[in-house]
């Protein structure tokens, strides 16, 4: 054999056995070689079965939250700039199409300083519009390419949140992906696998926002006790945090005066994961601050040794320990139930907090039934097809049609290892795709061997006409998989989960039937002719 036939028998065999490898591992029997099978072949909802949820965000509740953070925020800018006022509030939306109408109310500026007060709206709170009311009071909306913007953002950040528990569960197959591309405000939840979703709307209910506040009174057994305790009116700059579970019921008392602002929020996370507790049969869950928070925490508890820490979570206090010595990166969140418990709030620590409450319109669990039908009728109608393309090659094109069965079946193994190795997963609109490419790849041997025929008709030699036919036919085939190449980019650029499926499994048959039709194919070809006795007929 040539030294380039060499190097390309090479190439292909390393491909062939990198993709053997990637479908099936290095199984030892049967049963792991199915096994194996089963693990990297990874099925869709509507073949493997499963439930989807379609959920609703509350957008509501980050226009509310952001709304008010905002008003603080202007509270405090016009102090610092000396405009006097009454009152600075949120009229908060109550409904999900309120959302972006939600507004700042300032009253009581003084007309004096109408100048003044609009300067600082123009300077720091330039993506409000300021409409006044009357001659000492305002309201400021957000502007509607901001509110567009803030909409968005809240139902990307949702998205990307839920995503990170699902997947965190195991659920590799699952997906979570918006159900129309617009402003819409309905997720669409797939999980493959899956018959009891209880445990995973949960988890994707829990908020598990974690905040460490430090403790300024308490406990007291009511709200009103606590005000009573401090002559009717709170301190500057707290608020009262309610406890949870046990603590509310008498264990030390339910509600504890602590500073407006929290040491340590949610987004300081880094790790979480849980952990046996102290006593048998406990668990407790370990969390880990990222370097900046770390830093702040350690600063903090270095200079309030003997004061308390209240540990708070999803707005509930769930204890308020003193703080014994100075503290790193590390802390403990005691009291979970269960194993299961203790990782689920890893879990959620970990993902972080969803920006608004989720509600679920809809849940349906679609049964392994139909997706073993759609498989076994998929198979029989792809070996059928594939079976028929074949006899008609060996029939019209003799031996060079094993040719072209040969670069078919390469490019089928092909296409099932890239996604396995991509983790792709495997859809009815996928399956589709894989027939069409059976369908693209017997097109482009029918071009070359047509071109080749062409050329021998012409009065060519055998070796002179396989290479002209090749070299004429090579732009033709480029030129028509580029193009569907970039139909499919479209397709799953703007396409639903089943067209992105689709557009997945085209791509990669597409590409790597260039591979085989046009390398692995003239390959056999440069082979069967590299013979010491001259060729002068081809059966083609």
């Amino acid at each position: 054999m040539k030294r380039h036939l060499r190097f390309k028998f090479i190439l292909i065999l390393v491909v062939v056995l990198v993709c053997v490898y990637g479908i099936i591992g290095l199984p030892k029997n049967a049963a792991e070689l199915s096994a194996n099978w089963h693990n990297n072949i990874h099925l869709g909802l509507d073949l493997r079965g499963g439930t989807y949820l379609v959920v609703q965000v509350q957008q509501q509740d980050a226009f509310n939250s952001e709304t008010g953070t905002r008003a603080d925020a202007l509270k405090e800018a016009l102090k610092k700039a000396g405009v006097q006022f009454a009152d600075v509030d949120v009229a908060e939306a109550h409904s999900l199409q309120d959302a972006t109408h939600v507004a700042i109310q300032v009253k009581g500026v003084p007309p004096t300083q109408a100048g003044a007060f609009r300067s600082v709206v123009t300077e720091q709170f330039s993506n409000w519009l300021l409409t006044p009311v009357n001659g000492t009071d305002y309201r400021l909306t957000l502007r509607p390419s901001d509110a567009l913007k803030m909409w968005q953002n809240v139902l990307s950040q949702t998205k990307n949140t839920m995503d990170k528990k699902i997947n965190a569960l195991g659920l590799s197959e699952a997906s979570v992906q918006q159900r129309r591309e617009d402003v819409d405000s309905q997720l669409l939840v797939q999980m493959p696998g899956v018959d009891d979703p209880a445990r995973v709307k949960q988890i994707i209910q829990t908020a598990a926002k974690l905040e460490l506040y430090d403790v300024k009174g308490g406990p007291y057994q009511s709200r009103e006790e606590a005000l009573a305790q401090n002559n009717g009116v709170l301190p500057l700059g707290t608020r009262l945090i309610g406890s949870a579970g046990a603590a509310a019921n008498g264990k030390g008392g339910g509600v504890y005066l602590v500073a407006r602002t929290p040491i340590v929020r949610g987004p300081d996370i880094r790790d979480a994961r849980p952990q046996q507790g102290q006593m048998p049969n406990t668990w407790d869950t370990e969390f880990v601050l990222s370097q900046d928070a770390a830093r702040r925490f350690s600063t903090y508890t270095a200079a309030n040794i003997g004061n308390r820490l209240a540990i708070v979570l999803d707005g509930k206090v769930l204890e308020a320990p003193s703080i014994r010595n100075q503290i790193n990166d590390q802390g403990v969140i005691e009291g979970a139930g269960t194993q299961e418990e203790a990782s689920d709030l890893a879990l959620n620590l970990k993902a972080g907090t969803l920006p608004a409450s989720v509600v679920f319109l809809q849940e349906n669990t679609v049964g392994p039934s139909l997706g073993a039908d759609s498989i076994r009728e998929g198979f029989i109608a792809g070996v059928a097809g594939v079976l028929a393309v074949i006899v008609a090659m060996l029939i019209y094109y003799k031996r060079s049609g094993i040719n072209a069965t040969l670069a078919l079946i390469l490019n089928a193994i092909i296409l099932i290892a890239c996604l396995s190795y991509f983790g792709a997963v495997l859809t009815l609109p996928g399956i589709a795709g894989i027939i069409l490419t059976i369908g693209m790849a017997v097109d482009s041997n029918v071009l070359i061997f047509e071109r080749i025929r062409e050329e021998l008709r012409g009065g060519k030699a055998v070796i002179p006409a396989v290479d002209t036919g090749f070299s004429k036919a090579i732009v033709t085939i480029i030129d028509t998989h580029v193009t569907t190449v970039v139909s499919c980019a479209i397709l799953f650029l703007f396409g639903s989960g089943p067209v992105k499926g689709f557009a997945v499994t085209l791509v990669i048959g597409l590409i790597a039937n260039v591979f085989t039709a046009v390398f692995v194919s003239k390959f056999i070809f440069d082979w069967e002719l590299s013979r010491p006795k001259p060729v002068t007929e081809l059966s083609i």
